[in-house]
């Protein structure tokens, strides 16, 4: 393979983020390289390290902590089908996040929020219950 190349193939991990769809914006993609919430090959990344194919990356989203191995690069930002083929979640990734939404699910309908706020007089009773 010659250098031309090979600059031709580097594409940069925010820039890659973004085309893959995993963040609305590079700026984004970033901010979350940056603060640690993704990790390229078991290590913390910057946002200029240059992606390789067959990486894995741990990618932090909210209560999500998705596992992917890079199958394709690109640097354009396409439609969400030909995005969803540049990378692959593993399936351990895939069944640890299944568990984990039917736990969130379970707590919400274990422990539903009120209709309405606690009026003046519910909150009186509620600080004299806890204050015990």
């Amino acid at each position: 393979m010659s250098d031309d190349q090979d600059e031709n193939n580097k594409i940069r991990l925010d820039k890659w983020l973004w085309a893959a769809r995993f963040y609305k914006t590079r700026a984004i993609a970033k901010e979350m390289i940056n603060g640690g919430k993704v990790h390229y090959n078991g290590q913390r990344a910057k946002s200029s390290r240059n992606v390789e194919l067959g990486a894995h990356l741990r990618i932090r989203q909210g209560m999500e902590d998705k596992h992917i191995v890079i199958l394709g690069l690109s640097e354009h930002r396409q439609g969400a089908a030909l995005a969803q083929t540049l990378y692959q979640e593993t399936q351990e990734s895939q069944q640890k996040r299944a568990v984990n939404a039917e736990a969130r699910r379970l707590n919400i309908l274990l422990n539903p929020a009120p209709v309405h706020k606690p009026d003046k007089k519910q909150r009186r009773q509620l600080l004299k219950v806890k204050q015990y």
